[in-house]
């Protein structure tokens, strides 16, 4: 899954099989989804903020 992920920021990540940006703020994950017109969508009311803070832990702890 990683193998598809590229830094393009500071604490920002995107998904370039799957056009999702990821954002790390104070331990928590945000996601987006780019849009046509390159603006962002949040998807964080898809995940719970424990799921996005669990799924850093998970990473970092491999």
């Amino acid at each position: 899954m990683w193998k598809n992920i590229g830094k393009i920021g500071t604490n920002q990540y995107y998904c370039w099989k799957c056009c999702i940006e990821l954002v790390v703020q104070d331990e928590t994950l945000s996601v987006y989804q780019v849009e046509e017109d390159g603006s962002l969508s949040s998807l964080d009311d898809v995940f719970s903020v424990d799921e996005r803070s669990r799924c850093l832990e998970e990473h970092s702890s491999s």
